[in-house]
């Protein structure tokens, strides 16, 4: 048995990601779990959050995902991500920007529905500023 694990990582418009690795750290929505060559298989829903992909000590790539399903065996990891983004391509200023901006939206919404994609756009912005 390897002591790596195949980690592919795939938007809906290409695949971002296919590598083997030593562990990768997956957002899950029942918490962060490592998945490890010989893990046990499993799937699981991801909450937004940040990936990362670890060879030793050190983390090689930290990728945001909004979203998605990560499917386990014992020799892979595939993350189907609803969107992914390098973390090193975040800007702090812009995103905080961002929450300002989606704080006004929440604050003029005048339906449940404008509240509610208000709400979901400053959770999602809020988790991505967090990962900076």
């Amino acid at each position: 048995m390897s002591d790596k694990v195949s980690f592919e990582l795939v938007s809906p418009e290409k695949l971002l990601l296919s590598e083997d690795c030593e562990m990768v750290v997956v957002p899950g929505t029942e918490g962060d779990f490592g998945v490890l060559a010989g893990h046990a298989p499993m799937i699981s829903s991801i909450r937004p959050g940040v990936i990362e992909v670890h060879e030793g000590t050190n983390v090689t790539h930290r990728l945001f995902v909004s979203g998605g399903l990560a499917e386990v065996t014992n020799e892979r990891l595939t993350v189907l991500a609803e969107e992914a983004l390098s973390v090193d391509d975040f800007d702090a200023a812009d995103l905080d920007q961002r929450i300002k901006d989606a704080g006004e939206d929440l604050e003029d919404a005048k339906t449940d529905e404008a509240r509610h994609k208000a709400e979901g756009t400053i959770a999602l912005l809020t988790e991505m500023r967090a990962a900076i």
